[in-house]
């Protein structure tokens, strides 16, 4: 192992490896420090290890053939569903369930059924595990034990200090988790709003569990739930008083359950044990000097609906390409900036959308009577899809500059000649998608051969589409619907793939 890397990523969770992946796609020299140990923490395996990807996370796996070794079940993705198969759950907002028999595909016209489509369950164990693997074979370098205490930025770089070595590199990335070293030292602000709860999961064996009732239950002091596999989950609107650097004890798990539930129920066992807050806090900026921001180090808040780890795959995939592509030294200005352009309006959102959930479950008269007007909305078709269009991150789109709704948008997993779409991104480069087999189209794009694949395809739908430009994290950039525009479709090339 060499001191000198393109890129040190501080955190080997989902969202560092993924982000080493996509540098390591670029033939880049990676380093990843984890504070931690090799990878066996408990708790990232079921059940408290569960979290759901929506249809972005399960995209960005799609396009770089990691879906099916990420997910738990890899037939688990929720497809498009036909109505009135009775209740099935498309997710839910404020513990209120969202019925996936009222989405109504014609509302989604660019958004055709595939194997990337809907949401889909995985833990933190087999996500990580995946991640790992691709990236170890892409020549990318973890330690372990490697905790990153200090760093100095200079012209050239930014010398990382972990334990008693030093790491040199030209860009240091934090996806170091909320309370983030790395952010902490490159001065950048972290600011939001403190928590109103502390949700528990308690991995437990309960002596008289018939004391607590099926389901979620809602109580003068939170909710609490049984989910199966020995786990209760528990929500107390304490203000997020628990300090998380106390152990949960029996004891103390016992007493917070009574006093939740109204019950005199009795753990016998407690096996493991986790909190989390509603604190909604975000990075004043992605980006100082030589030192960039990603995932949980960048935007923290409430894990209901596990929009955390979906908005950091996010962007990992939005970054990688556009870092890489500054340190091989053909990005045009502008485009690393266009990170924290595009990827912060994204996590001020989800915070949004996590406080706005928090104040609907408060225990309080204002908390019931906005849950009954939610119920509603999400018990109406339109509600019900607005709720769906969040939730599967359906609405997400960058706004490019272009009012075409596609553009800036999610490219449609076409399905071609012999493949789909999101198969031929596997390289992580840009694609030019020729539906109109014109050659001049082919040799227009050659300057930009090795950032940019170029494919004369056919489609089962087309979609009304002529030819289509996608950057590599699979964001529509360009397009056509009739005459092929050269002089538009190259000013894209320059702002996206650099000079030819």
């Amino acid at each position: 192992m060499h001191s000198q890397f393109d890129v040190i990523i501080a955190g080997a969770g989902p969202v560092g490896l993924f982000l080493a992946t996509e540098l390591g796609l670029a033939g880049l020299a990676v380093l990843v420090l984890e504070r931690d140990p090799a990878d066996t923490n408990p708790i990232k395996a079921q059940p408290l290890g569960l979290r759901g990807l929506n249809t972005p996370s399960l995209e960005a796996l799609y396009r770089r053939g990691l879906l099916g070794a990420a997910l738990v079940d890899s037939g688990a993705a929720l497809a498009h569903v036909k109505p009135n198969e009775g209740f099935r759950s498309a997710g839910h907002f404020a513990r209120l369930p969202i019925n996936a028999d009222w989405f109504a595909p014609s509302r989604w016209p660019y958004r055709p059924a595939g194997p990337a489509f809907g949401t889909a369950l995985t833990d933190l164990a087999t996500l990580n595990r995946a991640l790992t693997e691709r990236a170890l074979a892409l020549g990318v370098s973890i330690r372990y034990c490697a905790e990153v205490q200090g760093l100095t930025q200079h012209d050239g770089g930014v010398r990382v200090q972990a334990g008693s070595e030093v790491f040199e590199s030209q860009w240091l990335v934090g996806c170091d988790g909320g309370r983030s070293h790395v952010r902490k030292l490159a001065g950048i602000a972290f600011e939001g709003t403190e928590p109103s709860f502390t949700g528990y999961q308690l991995l437990c064996e309960l002596a008289d569990p018939e004391q607590l009732k099926p389901g979620f239950q809602t109580t003068p002091a939170g909710f609490y739930a049984k989910a199966g596999q020995g786990l209760v989950m528990v929500t107390e609107f304490d203000q997020g008083r628990f300090d998380r650097s106390r152990s949960i004890t029996l004891d103390y798990a016992q007493a917070l359950l009574r006093r939740v539930s109204g019950t005199d129920v009795t753990i016998k066992a407690l096996h493991q044990a986790h909190s989390h807050t509603d604190r909604a806090k975000l990075a004043s900026r992605y980006c100082q000097g030589r030192v960039l921001l990603a995932g949980d180090s960048a935007h923290i808040h409430s894990p209901m609906g596990g929009q955390g780890l979906n908005t950091g795959l996010g962007d990992a995939i939005n970054l990688g390409w556009k870092l890489a592509a500054c340190i091989n030294g053909w990005a045009n200005p502008g485009l690393l900036d266009s990170y924290e352009a595009e990827r912060r309006p994204v996590a001020s959102q989800v915070l949004a959308w996590s406080r706005a959930q928090a104040a609907v479950m408060a225990p309080s008269p204002q908390g019931r009577a906005l849950g009954a007007l939610f119920k509603d909305l999400i018990e109406s078709q339109d509600g019900a899809n607005y709720f769906i269009g969040r939730i599967w991150g359906l609405t997400q789109r960058y706004e490019l500059g272009d009012s075409h709704p596609l553009v800036g948008a999610s490219a449609p997993d076409f399905q071609l000649s012999g493949s789909r779409l999101g198969q031929r991104l596997h390289s992580g480069q840009g694609l030019l998608l020729d539906f109109t087999h014109d050659p001049a189209l082919c040799v227009f794009c050659r300057p930009w051969q090795g950032r940019l694949d170029y494919l004369a395809g056919t489609a089962e739908d087309t979609l009304g589409l002529k030819a289509l430009l996608i950057r590599p994290d699979g964001v529509v950039a360009w397009l056509a619907e009739g005459e092929v525009d050269l002089t538009a479709a190259e000013a894209a090339l320059v702002r996206w793939f650099g000079p030819a």
